[in-house]
């Protein structure tokens, strides 16, 4: 794959837009105008995808996917990761896998990486445990694809806790190895990561360097947003239409980009959005999950709902400001999800 096939053009330019502009420049970006065809279409356009566990409602990536295709074809998600493997897992996000050449970069780049606290703490970390990481490369070597569980802790008496994984000392060590490019997650069971050596799931692909690879990763994350606000004044990529946005309504997950940098939301919209499921209750101005209401490209409400698994049913816990349409996105949601909306 050619460097010049794989990316487009860098634009030379951005332009001033209004206020107004900037939100449907922003909404059509980020394909929530009805735009959006097929899952693999609407990741490429997006650049990636959060991958979030909490489901409340439904896995954030899930949510991110529906707000854009509606009710759609769920398996094909994965079919794309695992079977077609057009897309490709890292670091809590699934990406295109045009977009591996630049993710390989970032992987050298952990790898040398040696300046932060946190950079620190990694490389110690795999310094004290040299014989741990390399009792998990000879067994997925020998018996991979394999579950984290399928590996014994074999870390020494010097415990580095960490403030995400504790002492989880085997899941730690898959995801540094992970993220610095030796393994590869190849498929989930039961919702668990399967682990693999990188070299046996990824194709080969060009190099890039590193400077390169942030470099076109922070155009395409320009390009998916839209706009971007410098010194009190709004600037839209020129490739993203201005034109005005179908009256389309949908709920957004607190993880979708259009909302996900809280600050940017507010200016943009006039919408202040905090997620508060780390929030005492009695403490929560909402709710524990709450959902912006997107309609055309106003945030106008939010609303609280919870998808019981077990009854398989979609239960509206609390709704605030304007919910004049919200009955239209709990509908759809509930067909997305196959539940019976009470």
């Amino acid at each position: 794959m050619a460097h010049s096939e794989m990316m487009p053009p860098m634009p030379t330019r951005r332009r001033p837009v209004t206020a107004e502009q900037a939100r449907r420049i922003a909404v059509r970006a980020q394909q929530l105008d009805g735009s959006a065809r097929g899952v693999l279409e609407t990741v490429r356009r997006l650049g990636f995808l959060q991958i979030d566990p909490i489901a409340a409602v439904a896995p954030a990536h899930r949510l991110v996917l529906w707000s854009r295709l509606g009710p759609h074809d769920t398996g094909e998600l994965d079919r794309l990761l695992w079977a077609k493997r057009k897309l490709f897992e890292w670091n809590a996000f699934v990406w295109p896998i045009e977009s591996l050449p630049l993710i390989r970069a970032l992987m050298r780049r952990y790898r040398r990486a040696n300046t932060t606290a946190r950079e620190r703490w990694v490389r110690d970390f795999l310094e004290q445990n040299a014989g741990f990481r390399r009792y998990v490369l000879r067994e997925l070597e020998r018996r991979g694809p394999l579950l984290g569980r399928e590996l014994e802790d074999r870390t020494g008496r010097g415990r580095l806790g960490h403030r995400w994984w504790g002492n989880r000392q085997v899941g730690l060590m898959l995801e540094m190895l992970h993220r610095r490019g030796q393994l590869a997650v190849v498929g989930r069971r039961t919702g668990q990561r399967l682990w693999d050596l990188a070299e046996r799931w990824y194709p080969e692909t060009e190099t890039i360097p590193v400077r390169e690879a942030e470099r076109i990763l922070a155009e395409q994350r320009f390009r998916a947003l839209g706009v971007r606000l410098e010194k009190g004044e709004w600037h839209a990529h020129p490739d993203v239409s201005d034109a005005p946005v179908p009256e389309r309504v949908t709920l957004l997950s607190p993880f979708d980009r259009l909302v996900h940098d809280r600050d940017r939301a507010e200016a943009l919209f006039g919408f202040r959005y905090r997620l508060e499921m780390y929030v005492p209750p009695a403490k929560r101005e909402y709710g524990y999950y709450v959902l912006p209401l997107l309609v055309g490209d106003r945030l106008v409400g939010r609303a609280e709902p919870r998808f019981d698994r077990k009854s398989r049913t979609l239960e509206l816990l609390g709704a605030w400001g304007d919910t004049s349409r919200l009955d239209e996105a709990l509908a759809e949601l509930a067909a997305f999800l196959r539940a019976q909306l009470v």
